[in-house]
């Protein structure tokens, strides 16, 4: 995939969600608007939800159908700044150094520590890749495990559009990414990002959205065994037991499974050996199991 041309910018929400469809992105009016008017604007877009609706496989979706890398930056408790813009190869530099002795090199110390910090010695991590490489998609993915000083330094760099190295001075993207940032919700993020962004909730799709997108996914599927997939991960979902819901792509990974071993339907005995493709908890496995028998009695 290239990235020498600039962004592609959809014409209006219909094209964005034609676009995102050829990518295998099923988009409802309302989020295709919303992509649509983050890109057109140059705007951050926050997605939020919970997990497995697809907020990852949009931004994946995405970078496909514009034709832009996907740069994504995976937020964890205690990620800093410099994990997410840069580092120093040191052991690069410790290697520069052996070869300047061995060579009986006459720089100062001032010169030395100079050589060290130059472009042949940097790590640009996602943010800074994203803002000197070109167009890009850059993905933020689950904010909401990192911290309020990290949150604070992100919404700076999106405020900007530029990060400053020390050594190397300000650094300004000749093209903004197109930037979507994803939450779980596990705490609230700060007004002031929010503000920042574009927003839109995900939730898990309807039935019938449901079944298009398995078939959109897995075309050589049989529409019935689909349907039953559906039928089951959507009993899960209003049952609101589970420890873990299964969200689109599970709901995908077991019917794909399914349809690997032959299945025409769903029964108790491809339940229980397709299991590890539906649900990702040990303890919801006999719930899961009691809801194929309801959904499916013998």
């Amino acid at each position: 995939m290239s990235n020498d041309n600039p962004v592609l910018k959809p014409r209006d929400p219909r094209e964005m969600a034609a676009w995102l469809k050829s990518a295998n992105y099923l988009a409802d009016e309302g989020l295709s608007t919303t992509v649509f008017l983050a890109v057109a604007m140059g705007r951050p877009l926050l997605l939020e939800g919970a997990p497995g609706t697809g907020k990852t496989s949009l931004a994946e979706a995405l970078s496909e159908s514009l034709n832009v890398p996907l740069i994504r930056l995976q937020c964890y408790e205690g990620i800093e700044s410099t994990q997410a813009l840069y580092d120093w190869d040191f052991l690069k530099q410790i290697l520069h150094l052996r070869t300047l002795e061995t060579l009986g090199s006459t720089e100062s110390l001032d010169e030395l520590e100079q050589s060290l910090y130059t472009e042949r010695f940097l790590l640009p991590r996602p943010i800074l890749r994203a803002l000197r490489g070109g167009p890009a998609v850059l993905l933020i993915d689950e904010v909401d495990r990192s911290d309020d000083e990290f949150e604070a330094f992100l919404l700076e760099v999106l405020a900007s559009n530029q990060v400053s190295i020390p050594e190397l001075g300000t650094i300004t993207a000749q093209v903004p990414p197109v930037v979507i940032l994803t939450s779980n919700r596990t705490r609230e993020l700060h007004e002031a990002l929010k503000r920042r962004c574009f927003f839109q909730w995900i939730d898990h799709p309807a039935p019938a959205r449901e079944l298009e997108i398995i078939m959109t996914h897995l075309p050589d599927i049989e529409e019935k065994l689909a349907q039953q997939v559906v039928d089951v991960v959507q009993s899960l979902r209003n049952e609101g037991r589970l420890n873990r819901s299964p969200g689109v792509a599970e709901a995908l990974d077991w019917a794909q499974a399914l349809s690997r071993l032959g299945s025409q339907e769903v029964d108790e005995d491809t339940a229980v050996l397709t299991m590890g493709a539906l649900c990702k908890d040990p303890d919801d496995h006999e719930l899961v199991l009691n809801t194929v028998k309801s959904v499916f009695p013998s």
